[in-house]
């Protein structure tokens, strides 16, 4: 174990609830529970003799005998905790008051409170859980759909452990016999090492890309897909965003220009989650509140995953509306032809004469809207629902790595097998390979949390809540 302390929190939300759970950790646990747990009989309940993962029932009472509340109290002894330490839970009553009561009783009796994450930080320290688990947990508290609590769960079940740990078991086997090989070059020969390696290290290389290829679809399934709704300045893009949410979210005028910012809100299709992003309304204007509004839509619509284009078929066509058009033709997305309830001004077949030859223009949807009525709105969902389980959008039961500190592990790996690709195919002396095998390994270690440095570590888990 790493630590002497014996460390306590409250583990449920602040909000008043029907029950509340306060956490203790560390080798005095038991013993310190056990000065302030009585049964009816009014004697202590002694938590140290009693056999783990047991439940037991009583009364917590001040240092005066008085009472306090009526509890419930889980015993998990070490290792079999989350801590891998002998772990207390008192389950009392809901309510803020009655909770930090008990907590202060505990800091009087010799307790320390908890850091944000330190529950998970013992876990990981004492090695119950890898540094990718340690991460998946608060994942799965912050998971916002389905298809993110799964992939945080699997996480959690160390599949990113498991494959990483293989990966570098595959490097430190060519490690091994490299080391050995120039110790002993009389016994251990290194003819054909360089076609083996070669061979390795394509494997490595396939097996890395893929992962970072599967990062960006992690993204998604952490922060959800980034959709745009793009649009000349009065074509409804805050009524659409209205409409879709089901509520009124945005500020809707006839004026030009109204939106100065972009608005985010978020929204569940299906089982994914969409980020929406309401833009100002691109246009030349001499506004310069409202061009740095434009500035911001332009780069929204570069970072898009998804765009929703709205033209106002109420009125001609312009070349603002050519622009949004023109910008987001390699997205994927929907045309909306919205203020349908309105008497046309020009036909679809005009846009797309006008304005869709591209072969990337002419794959995207046309749907006609009303942000008005609602109108098209159930063809849009349904149209997204299915968008975003096809290729373009696409999840299935791989492996995702959602986090960015992760990711770029995988990039230093990638970048050291990239340079001994380079130093293999130029015949570099067999000696060289050690070091960039080193620093792939090193990088791969990373993820896991056994070669990541401790203000890393610290950092990590200070992003934590409290009590986790």
């Amino acid at each position: 174990m790493f630590y002497q302390e014996t460390i306590a929190a409250i583990a449920t939300s602040s909000k008043n609830g029907s029950i509340s759970v306060l956490r203790i950790s560390g080798e005095k646990a038991c013993e310190t529970v056990s000065r302030i747990f009585f049964n009816k009989q009014g004697e202590t309940i002694d938590l140290c003799s009693c056999e783990t993962h047991t439940i037991h029932y009583g009364f917590i009472k001040n240092e005066k005998k008085e009472l306090l509340d009526e509890v419930l109290v889980l015993l998990m002894k070490a290792p079999r905790s989350y801590t891998a330490e002998d772990v207390v839970e008192i389950h009392c009553h809901g309510g803020s008051f009655i909770c930090q009561m008990i907590l202060n009783l505990l800091i009087q009796e010799g307790v320390r409170m908890a850091e944000p994450g330190e529950f998970t930080k013992r876990a990981f320290l004492n090695g119950r859980i890898d540094l990718s688990q340690a991460e998946a947990v608060m994942d799965v508290i912050q998971s916002k759909s389905r298809i993110a609590l799964e992939n945080s769960l699997t996480q959690l079940r160390g599949d990113v452990k498991e494959k990483i740990r293989a990966l570098r078991e595959m490097i430190l086997q060519d490690i091994a016999f490299l080391e050995a090989a120039l110790d002993d070059p009389e016994h251990i020969s290194l003819e054909n090492f360089s076609d083996t390696m070669k061979e390795h290290t394509g494997t490595l290389r396939q097996e890395v890309a893929h992962l970072l290829k599967n990062s960006q679809n992690g993204r998604l399934i952490r922060e959800g897909i980034r959709t745009v709704i793009a649009g000349k300045p009065n074509v409804g893009k805050s009524s659409f965003l209205n409409c879709i949410l089901r509520e009124n979210r945005a500020i809707v005028t006839d004026i030009p220009g109204t939106t100065r910012d972009t608005l985010e809100e978020e929204m569940m299709i299906g089982s994914t989650l969409l980020h929406l992003i309401d833009t100002a309304g691109i246009r030349d204007t001499e506004d310069t509140i409202e061009g740095i509004g434009i500035d911001k839509a332009k780069t929204a619509i570069g970072e898009a995953d998804l765009v929703l284009c709205l033209l106002d078929t109420s009125v001609p066509l312009t070349k603002e509306d050519a622009y949004v058009l023109e910008e987001t033709k390699n997205l994927p997305g929907v045309i909306l032809l919205n203020k349908s309830d309105l008497e046309p001004a020009w036909k679809p077949e005009e846009m797309q004469d006008k304005f869709l030859s591209d072969e990337n223009l002419q794959e995207r949807k046309i749907i006609f809207f009303s942000a008005k009525t609602g109108e098209g709105l159930p063809e849009l969902e349904e149209y997204l629902e299915s968008l975003l389980i096809q290729e373009k959008i696409s999840y299935n039961d791989e492996l995702y790595i959602t986090n960015a500190r992760q990711k770029q592990a995988l990039v230093d790996t990638a970048e050291s097998l990239k340079q001994l690709a380079q130093s293999i195919e130029a015949g570099m002396p067999e000696d060289l390979y050690s070091i960039d095998l080193y620093n792939a390994y090193e990088a791969l270690g990373k993820i896991v949390g056994e070669t990541v440095e401790d203000d890393i570590v610290d950092k990590i888990f200070k992003e934590f809540c409290m009590g986790k």
